[in-house]
């Protein structure tokens, strides 16, 4: 079954907001082998949503429209899908009935203007919301499925997971798939794409893709067949190999992070991490501690920010800052020694660099970062080239410091 998204709204076509729906959307109904063919966005404007509409409803069987279902001038999706399906607007006393208690239970009193959205479409099945007050609108018609669902977010998700992918599943159409990803780190796309396909062929049925992103490249295999049992063996048969030959690099599957996956190795090896930060500002410590449960591993953290904390809490030595700067191998060293000597821990990680985008010299350029490694058979530093971008030389710069330690305690 092939689909079309739409995501609905000014504040989308201005950039003031970044559409995430048409990800989240994306991703679900792919996990049950409806194709995605086409995604696009439109402003309020019932004349461009009749087109956009029209349009999907000649070229794929199921439409799914995210936006404009509110209770203001500006929601304007219902009205096009009257426009569309020729049918009028009605008004439910029942659902008015639960809007107004959900208010209610706020201790607010309803506004007038929602009762607009107890108006809707004639004939059409409804999906409840349990976290606002704009249902999903479910029509069929003449062999396709179109679905309007509110543009908040975890509005959206909500009914999306409850009740539209239930849903979905049950039609006709869909064929069994199987989603499996693999999560590298430490190796670039183009690298890791010519290890795995030097010498492997896909079979008939089965894709993989690279996505790539801050704390690595994910590898997704989608492998479909004629049952879900074979779609699986597929999959896995594909995973087996990709892992026999880059298994160093791979840290989990599916939903595991990198910083999940530190957290069990450090866990199942009974060891504590620091860190000391200077340009990510509390970053690393901030993605360790996601994890919950994380203070059974994680013991603390010093922001040396400027350099008399590095000086007074770290015990770097003024001569090395002096003769190296901050941004040096040597200074690295020294954070992560000191951080592991004031907690006491199995392993410090240290990174100090140039953020940017300002900032950088000809000797040190923005994006050149230290990482540094302190345990009781380790005290290395490594330097980081990175780019121009603040806060993506952060982020990269933490997740590295994660893949210098898991390489550490894996003896890579």
């Amino acid at each position: 079954m092939d689909c079309e998204i739409i995501t609905i709204g000014d504040e989308i076509m201005t950039g003031h907001t970044v559409d995430s729906n048409s990800a989240a959307i994306s991703e679900l109904l792919t996990s049950i082998g409806i194709n995605v063919k086409y995604r696009s966005s439109i402003g309020d404007s019932v004349e461009a949503m009749e087109e956009s509409f029209h349009l999907a409803l000649k070229r794929v069987r199921l439409i799914i429209t995210t936006g404009g279902l509110g209770p203001t001038d500006d929601d304007l999706t219902k009205r096009a899908i009257v426009k569309v399906f020729r049918r009028n607007l009605v008004f439910h006393e029942d659902l008015l009935e639960d809007i107004k208690a959900r208010w209610s239970a706020r201790g607010i009193e309803m506004p007038a203007i929602n009762q607009n959205q107890a108006l809707l479409p004639q004939g059409a099945t409804f999906f409840p919301n349990k976290n606002g007050s704009a249902v999903g609108i479910c029509i069929t018609e003449s062999g396709r499925i179109f679905i309007s669902l509110p543009g908040v977010p975890f509005e959206m998700k909500q009914i999306l997971t409850d009740e539209i992918m239930p849903y979905l599943k049950n039609l006709s159409g869909t064929r069994p798939i199987s989603v499996l990803k693999l999560r590298t780190t430490g190796i670039v796309e183009s690298k890791l794409a010519e290890i795995i396909m030097s010498d492997l062929q896909l079979e008939p049925g089965v894709r993989l893709a690279y996505l790539p992103g801050f704390s690595g490249v994910d590898l997704r295999i989608l492998a479909t067949s004629d049952s879900q049992e074979r779609s699986d063996a597929k999959a896995e048969s594909l995973a087996r190999k990709i892992e026999s030959k880059c298994g160093k690099y791979i840290y989990g599957r599916n939903d595991d992070t990198l910083e999940s996956a530190i957290g069990q190795l450090l866990r199942d090896n009974d060891k504590t991490i620091c860190t000391a930060e200077s340009c990510t500002g509390g970053q690393l410590g901030q993605i360790i501690t996601t994890i919950s449960g994380s203070s059974d591993y994680f013991v603390g953290s010093v922001v040396a920010y400027d350099d008399a904390v590095k000086i007074e809490q770290l015990e770097v030595d003024p001569a090395t800052l002096k003769k190296y700067g901050a941004v040096s191998e040597q200074t690295a060293l020294q954070m992560a020694a000191g951080a592991r000597k004031l907690f006491g821990t199995d392993y410090a990680l240290s990174i100090t660099g140039i953020a940017g985008p300002e900032g950088g010299t000809d000797e040190k350029p923005v994006g050149n970062i230290w990482i540094g490694l302190a345990s009781a058979h380790s005290n290395i530093a490594r330097l980081f080239s990175l780019g121009r971008e603040r806060q993506v030389n952060r982020a990269r710069a933490s997740y590295a410091a994660l893949e210098l330690l898991r390489r550490d305690i894996l003896d890579l």
